[in-house]
């Protein structure tokens, strides 16, 4: 299941990519040699008109050959001679326009985002929304509560929040939501189990009000959901249903306690206290020492993921979902864009970032969930597609951007060579990006 999901989300999103170059290049009069889905050798194929569709061996790219495009720079990679300056012909690439190639060039990423935009809303008309159908607060993370909010702090583990001003929440979507939107100014919170009365100032700035919904943590008991292969949890014979009830004697009524008790004792041996039905069970584990969210920050690390909320459905009319897919594609690339601004101001850490193996991982994990769920991660991973191809890196289609931004302002393009030039350094650069996130994959799957 896990390979047939990571060829058809690849599959589709690369067609979608390509097909966006394809259409936009046919509507300016670009001649189109070759659709290829896939890289590598010719696997099947037909021609229409003057274009070959192939589908070829590798289904980990693809690429829309179009006629005249950067003949320059593969006559002088081949070693070939220079076309003395012959004029590219009707139908050439480079005989267009800076605005018609610019248009080409950022089809694929258009497109990409406009199918994120559909899927959102697809699954939303189709399915509705799946929320999460809690509303007691496990955890409140104080660090990150803005000025004015710091009375949030005091709210009791385990208590239910009743209403957040005029809301009467139903779901933590709806919580989350409630901050969010809330008009700047005072706002009071009240909880029930224990009763709680919380006045607080809701900040002008969007971000600030995304950080307070952020702060607080929904409730989620210490219930081992599934267990990572290679782990110390997976060598204890810890199982999917176990209860942790302590950890090194401390006991744990949440998965916020347990996490912050093995965090603690990095590379430690530790008794886990279990239950498994109605027995109790202890295991003795050195828990593994990893690297924290802060800078020369170790954790230990148990290797196991919690079990997935109770959810409830909220159906949709058509109108919603198309909103609720505008806002959802939207806040997908503002959450990306922010996690690549944190990664470049080392806020985020290296080893956050993926490969192939961790696509597996999730596209495992999504395609196991159903349709709707696969169909949602396609949508994310639209995006981060859209994104990653916009970065300003030869040969990605943002480099190709930066390229004609520059001959946009000189008034003629770069030279052969400096294209060429660049165009390698590129390539070092996505090799060098590719070999560190591959990294990341393998060191994670050895549990390290």
């Amino acid at each position: 299941m896990t390979l047939l999901a990571v060829v058809v989300l690849l599959g589709v999103l690369i067609f979608v990519h390509e097909l966006g170059h394809f259409w936009a290049a046919k509507s300016v009069g670009v001649a189109v040699q070759r659709f290829s889905i896939g890289l590598g050798p010719r696997v099947w194929g037909f021609h229409r008109g003057d274009t070959e569709y192939v589908l070829s061996a590798i289904p980990l790219g693809g690429y829309v050959k179009m006629q005249g495009m950067e003949d320059e720079v593969l006559e002088h990679l081949e070693g070939g001679a220079a076309r003395g300056g012959k004029k590219p012909g009707r139908g050439d690439f480079d005989a267009q326009p800076v605005w018609a190639r610019a248009v080409v060039i950022s089809a694929g990423v258009i497109m990409n985002m406009i199918f994120a935009f559909f899927l959102y809303t697809l699954v939303a008309a189709a399915w509705g929304l799946q929320e999460t159908a809690v509303t007691r607060v496990m955890d409140v993370n104080e660090g990150t509560l803005p000025a004015g909010a710091e009375a949030l702090a005091d709210i009791v583990p385990g208590a239910s929040i009743v209403s957040i001003g005029a809301v009467r929440p139903n779901s933590w979507n709806e919580i989350q939501r409630a901050f969010e939107e809330s008009a700047p100014g005072p706002l009071t919170v009240v909880t029930e189990s224990p009763q709680g009365v919380f006045d607080l100032i809701v900040p002008a700035d969007e971000d600030d009000r995304r950080a307070l919904a952020g702060s607080l943590q929904y409730w989620s008991d210490p219930v081992v959901g599934s267990v990572q292969p290679g782990t110390p949890a997976a060598g204890a014979a810890i199982e999917q249903g176990d209860r942790v009830t302590n950890v090194a004697g401390v006991p744990v009524g949440s998965w916020a306690e347990m996490t912050r008790e093995l965090g603690a004792r990095p590379g430690e041996r530790v008794e886990i206290g279990l239950l498994r039905g109605d027995a109790n069970l202890t295991r003795m584990v050195v828990l593994d020492d990893v690297e924290g969210e802060r800078a020369g920050e170790r954790r230990g690390m148990l290797g196991i993921l919690q079990e997935p909320p109770p959810l409830r459905t909220v159906s949709l009319g058509f109108g919603e979902a198309v909103s609720f897919g505008a806002a959802r594609t939207t806040e997908v690339t503002a959450a990306i864009l922010r996690f690549l601004r944190n990664l470049v101001t080392l806020n985020e850490s290296p080893r956050s970032v993926g490969s192939i193996g961790t696509i597996w991982v999730f596209s495992g994990a999504a395609a196991a969930g159903g349709l709707s769920t696969f169909l949602g991660f396609m949508a994310f991973f639209s995006i981060n597609l859209a994104i990653l191809n916009m970065l300003p890196i030869p040969p990605l289609d943002g480099g190709h951007m930066v390229f004609l931004g520059i001959e946009f302002v000189r008034g003629e393009k770069l030279g052969v060579k400096q294209r060429v030039r660049w165009g390698q350094i590129g390539f070092y650069v996505i090799v060098g990006i590719m070999v560190w996130a591959l990294g990341n994959d393998l060191l994670r799957f050895f549990g390290l």
